[in-house]
Order: structure tokens, then sequence, then C-alpha cells
């Protein structure tokens, strides 16, 4: 991810912020905990309990670092009330041949597809932005297949 500018929501940097203050409050000492424990069980060198708890440590600390840098390089951009087009921060219900449905266009690094929270960078959310209730917009997703979405309603 290097070179690359991150865009926030406000609530996407408060959840950010929680998961920053929870993991090096709760979580680095809980994980401390775990390696002195498992350190009095003896030899280290074949203690898979050991291992483990390092493991996470590792994962743990260069998710706080990710999160850090996301925070002090992030851009957080403030959702317009009174909008009749698609921005970064909308909820947006589309048609997508006979089926709703409803996304939320955020910055890549708040993205959660499985949430109905898509990116600005990928080709849906990047294919939405600026259009208005009622416009057909067309776009190819990743796998090539070409998509075509009348959008029903736009939420700020």
């Amino acid at each position: 991810m290097a070179d690359k500018d991150f865009i926030l929501t406000q609530e996407g940097k408060e959840k950010l912020e929680a998961e920053l203050h929870f993991l090096e409050t709760e979580k680095r000492a809980e994980i401390g905990e775990r390696i002195k424990v498992a350190r009095e069980f003896g030899d280290i060198s074949e203690n898979s309990e050991y291992d483990d708890a390092k493991n996470e440590q590792g994962m743990m600390e260069a998710r706080i670092a990710e999160i850090s840098r996301i925070l002090s390089e992030a851009t957080v951009v403030t959702i317009p009330k009174r909008s009749n087009k698609v921005n970064i921060g909308s909820s947006v219900t589309v048609d997508m041949d006979g089926r709703e449905r409803v996304f939320t266009i955020v910055g890549g690094a708040e993205s959660d597809a499985a949430a109905g929270k898509i990116s600005n960078e990928s080709p849906v959310g990047s294919a939405l932005l600026g259009h208005k209730k009622g416009d057909v917009v067309e776009t190819q997703g990743p796998t090539g297949k070409k998509i075509v979405m009348t959008i029903t309603k736009i939420d700020h």
C-alpha cells in the first residue's frame, strides 16, 4: 500500500481509532501475559504455546503499525448533508437486473464487502460516484462482466 492516499469517513476513522486503542491496551497486555505464561512452561525452542503467542504478537504489532499509518495519512471526508449526487459516505440503492442492492461508498481502508461497504476505488464504487437518482450506470466488474445498475435511492 505504498504511496496510497487513504480516504476515511468520520465513522471509519472512529472505528479505526477504537480498534487501535483496543489493540494497544487490552490485546497487547493479553498477549504479553500469554507469552509470560508460555515461558514458564520451560524450553521455548519446542514450546508451541510460546510460538503461537509470539506469532499473534507479531501480527498484532503489524496491524497496530498499519492502523497508525492509515490514521496519520488519511483524509477524512465530510459527508454532505444535502446532495443529490453519490459521494463518499453515501448509501446507494441500485437495481441490478431486478435485484435491489444497497452499497455504502467508503474509502479503501474501511471497505467491507460483506457489510455492503465498497471502496470508492472499486469498479462499482467509482462508477457510482457523482451520479444522481435515476441514472443508469454501466461498469465492468473484476471478472470482465458488464454490470448495469439503475440508481433508485441515495442516502447521506
